[in-house]
């Protein structure tokens, strides 16, 4: 199964590399799907590139969702651990190449 995690930017670097929020966890992306995309919008991230602008309600909305899940509610995972299995960091391996 595949997820797409809602993020804010928080700021854009080097090579539209990205530095993202996501409930509090900060992680880096790729931009470079999503060329028009800057610092506070939301965006939606999947295997270290955000993939789709959003609005803000629905991220929230997303996220709220999320929240509600079971794994959430009983303790299971906490923010950090979500973060890290639906949307691990790139690894440098995936941005070798500058070819779009």
């Amino acid at each position: 199964m595949c997820l797409a995690i809602p993020a804010r930017i928080v700021s854009v670097g080097e090579h539209r590399m990205a530095e993202v929020d996501i409930m509090g966890v900060t992680r880096k992306v790729s931009l470079d799907l999503v060329p028009d995309s800057g610092a506070g919008d939301y965006v939606l991230v999947h295997a270290g590139f955000a993939i789709q602008v959003i609005d803000e309600a629905d991220a929230k909305e997303t996220l709220e969702l999320l929240l509600q899940m079971d794994m959430f509610s009983e303790g299971e995972l906490g923010a950090e651990e979500f973060v890290q299995a639906a949307a691990p960091e790139p690894t440098a391996e995936q941005f070798a190449s500058e070819e779009v």
